[in-house]
């Protein structure tokens, strides 16, 4: 790892259908280096006070599923050339495997995990994780992967 830090985000809002599960973005290791997950976050525009929340998960996937390109951006200054891959709102879903992290947030607020230094979720050469969102009613949300390769 070269300390490069950059995050991927959907910049458009994604929009959830009522009851079903939906990568909204996820991010793909290069081959043969590591990543270190720093934050992730997600954030919902509904408008009802009473509306039930968004089952919100962080987790690996065995494949990547159909989804549309996402710009990664730096967050730091540099020249070198970003290596991991991005992807989000899901058409065909990826298989999901192991869960890293799991959270119920209301759709009219946002959460967002900090992850602690001395506990990184590290994603090996060639993995995949993503962010994926249950809602029971249709909300639209954004969603952020923040990462250092």
């Amino acid at each position: 790892m070269a300390g490069l830090v950059c995050f991927a985000a959907t910049l458009n809002e994604v929009a959830l259908v009522a009851a079903t599960e939906k990568t909204v973005v996820q991010i793909i290791a290069p081959a043969h280096q590591r990543l270190k997950i720093k934050r992730w976050g997600v954030f919902f525009d509904g408008i009802a006070a009473t509306g039930a929340p968004v089952e919100v998960r962080l987790l690996r996937q065995d494949a990547d599923g159909t989804l549309s390109a996402v710009t990664i951006f730096k967050q730091v200054a540099g020249s070198e050339t970003i290596q991991t891959t991005a992807k989000g709102d899901a058409s065909a879903e990826p298989t999901p495997s192991d869960v890293i992290d799991v959270a119920e947030v209301h759709p009219q607020s946002g959460y967002e995990a900090v992850i602690p230094f001395d506990m990184p979720i590290e994603i090996p050469g060639g993995g995949i994780v993503g962010i994926t969102c249950k809602a029971p009613d249709a909300v639209n949300v954004r969603a952020k992967i923040i990462f250092e390769e």
